[in-house]
């Protein structure tokens, strides 16, 4: 008799054998590429490179751009109307105003309280509206009054 038990027991532990080789090896392949991209970085030592970007679609309309005269001229109607019926006009600063804003908005509200006086509530409004288009269109006529943020 042959020790090892005859020609099954040798390719039993040459299969043995051929596992305990390729299982470590088997392992680390799987762990290598099994992972995903956020796990293969971590073993193989290298960074991939990210997945390409995909292209969004483009936005339904542009964004659209507000006018320093526009934007002046929400402002100072939107505050004239809030001062409107009070005494006080506040910091021109808490109110997001620029100094040559505020002086529309004194003008305006002046003339607007003047309106109210003796036309009523709807002749004041108009008038805020009126009196604040053209006080921001005369300041802003040229592009920006000044190169100061506050003037």
């Amino acid at each position: 008799m042959t020790t090892g038990g005859g020609p099954r027991a040798g390719a039993a532990a040459r299969a043995g054998a051929a596992a305990r080789l390729l299982g470590p090896a088997l392992l680390a392949g799987l762990l290598a590429t099994g992972c995903g991209s956020s796990g293969s970085a971590a073993v193989s030592g290298t960074a991939s490179p990210p997945p390409p970007a995909t292209p969004r679609p483009a936005p339904s309309g542009a964004p659209s751009t507000t006018s320093p005269q526009e934007l002046c001229t929400r402002l100072v109607a939107h505050w004239s109307r809030e001062v409107l019926d009070s005494t006080a006009y506040g910091d021109y600063q808490s109110m997001g105003l620029s100094d040559g804003q505020y002086e529309i908005l004194r003008t305006v509200v002046d003339g607007a309280r003047a309106a109210k006086k003796t036309r009523g509530a709807a002749a004041a409004d108009e008038l805020i509206d009126r009196e604040a288009g053209e006080g921001c269109a005369d300041r802003y006529r040229s592009g920006a009054p000044t190169a100061g943020p506050w003037q």
